[in-house]
């Protein structure tokens, strides 16, 4: 598990009810990607982490923030 990056988007799907299929899908990647990411197992590249912003409309450092 990634210990320098946290991320809110099992959150953000929730308060959006959708799938980690459905925001796959809607961004271009696969769902273990996304599943990945959530569990921080893999950090996403910028172009991922601000489509994913894009997608729920918000700034992505309400989504990703660096642990210190």
């Amino acid at each position: 598990m990634n210990k320098d990056l946290s991320n809110r988007i099992r959150v953000f799907r929730a308060e959006h009810r959708i799938s980690q299929n459905d925001l796959a899908e809607a961004i271009g990647v696969t769902r273990k990607t996304i599943n990945t990411i959530e569990v921080g197992r893999f950090i996403p590249s910028t172009i991922i982490a601000l489509k994913i912003a894009r997608y729920f409309e918000v700034p992505v450092e309400e989504i990703f923030s660096l642990t210190d």
